[in-house]
């Protein structure tokens, strides 16, 4: 289609692949060729990203990088998208199973409308992330249009040679001589001069410049048509703090949330910089915590509650302060019953029994989870330690005692259903006590 960028190069692969400018397999997610282009700035872009605390790629070479633990779509100035799909859980090599996995965890994660997100829906629109969310975008704008845009009135001040509304005194009388003949005046006017159209207005400019599928790229041209005179927004977040969300406004919540994708409000990484690619990243630890947290805020039983990000308590004091604050991922509570709940996206091996292996568990996340049991269950309790469910941890483990008082079940999630697989017996009551059965 000749209004779209030509000379896109499509690069897929998961999450800490290897990218090299030396000749790589064809279809592998492990490792993928790119352009000496695009290689030196993601090496300039990673580095720049590395002054704010976040890491993009790992430099092993002059011809080689390794991609960290954030999934989405990378564009490139040169005409290279990455996209960066999640490591497999079940073994396979399979991208549009990897595909349709995130989709479906980000559209729970970031509060994303339901009707969107069916899985007939991401089964349909075999797609990049970033066409899909494209896409989704559009299809609730074009809902919207059909119901009819809200205008609002807004005052307006300015000179003319004509009496309208109200005219302002004081900015007459300092009229200059040989202006006098016009009038400063302030009326109102009912437009679509709103924060929301503005924001939408210019979302919607995003792609149409940005897209690559037929149908986008015409949904979106036949939208701008119906918003060409609604100004684009000057302050991106100033305009999101005005957005509205009253009952009048009832029709624009469901476009909301992908417009704050488009416009990098719900992102936690932009790399596109100056130029006019379009980029959309996630850390993947980050998105299966929230996922974790959506799925078991929908099973809690009555009376329970899910508090995420715990920090009252601290390791140790120290000359009249607490150092070194723990922050457990989640803690279930009703009333005198608790348990501490970590997340971790990592692999688990329950075939890799015994103490060399320990199945592929870390020895810091088991202190970091003893600390917990000491400081938020008085060192008396039950903890959970949730893992992705794959092909290799379908079954929780036998528990670990740190204490007999305290003990640590480590527990798979399966990604499909969003539930726990069945924890240890000596875990059941408590936990059943707290989350609806599966």
């Amino acid at each position: 289609m000749g209004s779209q960028p030509d000379g896109m190069h499509h690069v897929v692969v998961r999450e800490h692949a290897r990218l090299t400018v030396d000749p790589a397999p064809t279809g592998s997610l492990v490792e993928a060729q790119v352009t000496e282009t695009a290689f030196e700035w993601l090496c300039r872009e990673s580095a720049r990203l590395s002054r704010t605390g976040a890491s993009l790629v790992q430099i092993e070479g002059r011809r080689l990088l390794r991609l960290d633990n954030y999934v989405g779509v990378v564009e490139t100035p040169c005409g290279t998208r990455i996209e960066i799909l999640p490591k497999s859980v079940d073994g396979a090599e399979d991208a549009p199973a990897a595909r349709r996995l995130l989709k479906r965890m980000l559209a729970r994660c970031l509060d994303l409308p339901r009707r969107e997100t069916g899985p007939a829906d991401i089964e349909a629109f075999r797609t990049p992330l970033t066409e899909w969310v494209m896409h989704a975008f559009l299809e609730e704008l074009s809902i919207l249009v059909k119901k009819g845009i809200r205008f609002d009135y807004r005052a307006v001040r300015e000179q003319q040679p004509y009496l309208r509304g109200r005219l302002e005194t004081v900015r007459q009388l300092r009229q200059p001589p040989g202006r006098a003949h016009l009038f400063q005046i302030e009326h109102d006017v009912f437009d679509a001069d709103r924060p929301e159209n503005r924001l939408l207005a210019s979302a919607l400019d995003i792609v149409r410049l940005r897209t690559r599928e037929q149908r986008n790229w015409r949904l979106a041209h036949e939208l701008a048509a119906v918003l060409h005179e609604v100004p684009r927004s000057q302050n991106v977040a100033a305009d999101f703090r005005r957005w509205q969300s009253n009952r009048l406004m009832g029709s624009y919540r469901a476009v909301r949330p992908w417009c704050a994708l488009l416009l990098d409000e719900s992102v936690p990484m932009s790399v596109h910089g100056a130029w006019r690619g379009k980029s959309l990243l996630f850390p993947m630890e980050t998105v299966f915590e929230r996922y974790v947290e959506v799925c078991l805020r929908a099973q809690l039983q009555p009376g329970a509650r899910l508090r995420p990000q715990a920090s009252h308590e601290y390791l140790c004091e120290h000359a009249g302060d607490r150092w070194f604050n723990l922050q457990p991922d989640f803690l279930l509570e009703a009333g005198d019953s608790r348990i501490v709940l970590d997340t971790k996206w990592k692999r688990v091996d329950s075939h890799l029994i015994g103490t060399k292996d320990k199945y592929g568990l870390r020895q810091a996340d088991f202190y970091q989870l003893f600390a917990y049991g000491h400081r938020y269950l008085g060192g008396a309790g039950d903890m959970l330690l949730v893992y992705p469910v794959t092909t290799d941890f379908r079954e929780a483990l036998p528990p670990f005692n740190y204490t007999p008082e305290l003990q640590l079940a480590v527990v798979p999630f399966d990604l499909i259903s969003g539930r726990l697989m069945p924890v240890p017996k000596t875990f059941t009551e408590r936990v059943a006590s707290l989350l609806a059965p599966c």
